[in-house]
Order: structure tokens, then sequence, then C-alpha cells
């Protein structure tokens, strides 16, 4: 896979499965822009670390993403990949859940999906070319207690990506979701031993994923190899899903 000048955009990139993914693509050439939220030290650590362009602002936020994209394009002249990443959780049972944590959950995971896919949009259809690799989840597909939004917003970037890809593939753009399980992350870094014990019992793999096991595949579906594969879920869960 050859990524050398690719021009990426990878949104919540400072930490996590983001991170893995910036520093994967920078790892093999790309120029690579990410955003964040909050974490300026760490984002302005790792700006300088690969040499690419860093971006404070709420990716639920639709200005925010016009303005990212639009620096991009201003400094590389286009955007060849998106990986849209960024995300929180907010879980509850449902009868417990507050509105805003429901809002809160389908603005950042759902609604920043359709905000920086808007803005990309015209560019990789003038480029006749682009990859867009959008990060769900296995919840998204099977559902959880205690996730409703966090399921309806993973469940959501899966029906807009076949869209989407339905949509530009005349235009030599592909779209396609990953869809991890259960990762090593700051997310699940707070489970107790009990519940984490519960967890790893339904993987048939006995183990999580580290947040490496998820950026590989997200390269592959933006590589070139990857240009007849588009509307596509990729499940890297460890069979849980099976």
């Amino acid at each position: 896979m050859e990524f050398k000048e690719s021009r990426v955009l990878v949104t919540g990139g400072t930490r996590g499965i983001g991170r893995a993914i910036v520093e994967a693509f920078a790892g093999q050439g790309a120029r690579v822009a990410f955003t964040y939220r909050s974490s300026v030290a760490v984002a302005e650590e790792l700006k300088e670390a690969i040499g690419g362009l860093a971006f404070q602002c709420d990716a639920a936020d639709f200005e925010s993403a016009e303005r990212a994209v639009a620096k991009v394009v201003e400094a590389w002249g286009g955007v060849d990949i998106l990986v849209n990443n960024a995300g929180i959780n907010r879980d509850n049972l449902l009868m417990r859940m507050s509105e805003s944590d429901w809002d809160a959950v389908i603005s950042a995971n759902l609604k920043s999906v359709f905000n920086y896919s808007k803005a990309v949009y015209r560019t990789m259809m003038r480029q006749r070319y682009g990859r867009i690799i959008n990060i769900s989840s296995i919840i998204g597909l099977t559902g959880n207690p205690g996730q409703a939004n966090y399921a309806a917003s993973k469940a959501g970037i899966i029906g807009i990506s076949k869209s989407l890809a339905k949509e530009l593939a005349a235009r030599g753009v592909t779209v396609n979701v990953v869809a991890p399980g259960y990762v090593e992350t700051d997310m699940t870094g707070g489970l107790n031993a009990k519940v984490k014990e519960k967890m790893l019992s339904t993987i048939p793999v006995r183990r999580t994923a580290v947040s490496e096991e998820i950026a590989a595949p997200v390269l592959f579906l933006a590589s070139k190899e990857a240009a007849y594969i588009t509307g596509q879920v990729l499940s890297v869960d460890g069979g849980l899903a099976m």
C-alpha cells in the first residue's frame, strides 16, 4: 500500500484508535491532518512528531468542519482520504438517560460524519478520487444494554456510509466502515475487572484489540488496492459478532 504524499484528514486524532490511524498514515509517508477537541499539549506533540496539521474544534459543529477541510485544501490542494473517527459515549439505561446525553452522543458520533463527509464531498468529486472510512462499532450491529444512544449513533454511521457509497461510486470515491469490537482505549480502560472478565468471555479470541489492529484495516480500505470495495462494513471484533 502506497500513501506517499496522500492527503489525509482524521477526526478525533489525538488518542486511542484515532492516534493509531494518524501515526499509521504518517508512517507510510502521507501528509496527515487531524482534529481534536481539548488535548492541546498532546495535539501539539503529535503534530510536531508527524509534521502535519492539527485543528482544535468540535466535530459536531458544522462550520468548524468546513473550516478544517478548507484549511487542508488550502495547504495541500485537496483531500484524498477522510477518516471519521471522532466519538464519545454517555452510557446509561434508557430510563435513566438524559436528553442531553442522547443528543451529545448522536451529535459527536453521527452528525460529525455528516459534517466532514459533506465538507469533502465536492472536493473529492472534482478530484474524481477519494476514500472515506467511517469508524462505527460492533455495538452498532448488535446493540448493548445501557448504550442505546451509542448504538443508535454507530448504526446510523453504517446507514449514511452505504448511502454515500452509492452517491459517490461513479466519481471514483469509495465509502466504507470499520466496526471495531472491544479495543484497549481510554473508553474501555475504566471498566472494572468483573465487567472486563465477562466481556472477554464473549470474544472468541479471548482478548481485546489494540488500536493498531484497527488502524491496519483502515489503511487497507484507504488504499488504491481497495478501489473495488465500497459500501462495506468490516467488523474487527475478534469474532464477537459471529
